[in-house]
């Protein structure tokens, strides 16, 4: 049974999502906002916030997996967190990058990482650094920075609606409108690739290649090449190991 309904957007409401600990509703809608409702123990709800830190709709919503720390993805090519100080819900942080829609965000297991994925057919992997962090990532004050590590592209042909993480393996599956779902991942010192086609060919052989990479930043771009096979092609900045798994062969 419907045990209640929440109004109050003034628009379609796009996701819906529930915080760790059970108290929390997100919300997020086409009217370009994010609502924080909170539940007491007899089940009544109340909005403790609306945010408007987005300049165009909003299309997912989620929480951190071990605390109070939400994310939303929205058609203004941004992600943005929300916290909450002194009683209210507050904007903390903007990750921006992608050139166009963000469909959506997801963690990884530790919440140490965000991935996004968007209509400008990449997925971007953002990672936490704490204050006084070994790589020497600067933040402002006690508050933690979020910083874009990894870039994926070249993989996705048409625009990238969902991403998420495997809680038990950390894989990273994405949904793309090319038909295809995608899995990729990451080993100590690389980043690997799983290619599923809609056809049901079975992966072929495993390639090791070289990645760009450096501390902050990986980028990973797969061309297709004359012949419309995969290239997959890798600048040069730090020698790191990443092996791509693919239904077909490389060029050299």
């Amino acid at each position: 049974q419907c045990v209640t309904t929440l109004e109050g957007h003034e628009n379609e409401v796009k996701s819906v999502a529930w915080a760790p600990s059970g108290t929390l509703l997100a919300t997020c809608s086409r009217d370009k906002s994010v609502w924080v409702w909170e539940v007491d123990e007899e089940e009544e709800y109340e909005c403790v916030s609306v945010l408007n830190s987005h300049t165009q709709d909003v299309k997912h919503v989620v929480w951190h997996p071990n605390q109070e720390l939400l994310a939303s993805a929205s058609y203004d090519d941004t992600v943005k967190l929300y916290q909450e100080e002194e009683d209210d819900w507050v904007c903390c942080a903007t990750l921006e990058g992608h050139e166009s829609t963000v469909w959506s965000v997801a963690f990884d297991r530790s919440g140490e990482r965000l991935a996004s994925c968007s209509d400008d057919k990449t997925v971007r992997i953002w990672r936490q650094y704490k204050p006084g962090n070994e790589e020497g990532v600067a933040c402002s004050g006690t508050d933690p920075t979020w910083k874009c590590v990894c870039n994926l592209s070249g993989y996705h042909t048409r625009t990238i609606y969902d991403v998420a993480w495997c809680h038990l393996t950390g894989a990273l599956a994405t949904a793309c409108g090319d038909d295809a779902i995608r899995v990729f991942e990451e080993s100590a010192i690389s980043v690997a690739a799983f290619l599923l086609w809609p056809r049901g060919n079975s992966p072929g052989r495993a390639v090791t290649l070289h990645c760009s990479a450096s501390v902050l930043s990986t980028s990973v771009e797969a061309e297709p090449s004359r012949k419309k096979r995969p290239r997959v092609s890798f600048s040069r900045h730090m020698s790191l190991m990443a092996r791509a798994v693919f239904p077909v062969s490389f060029l050299e």
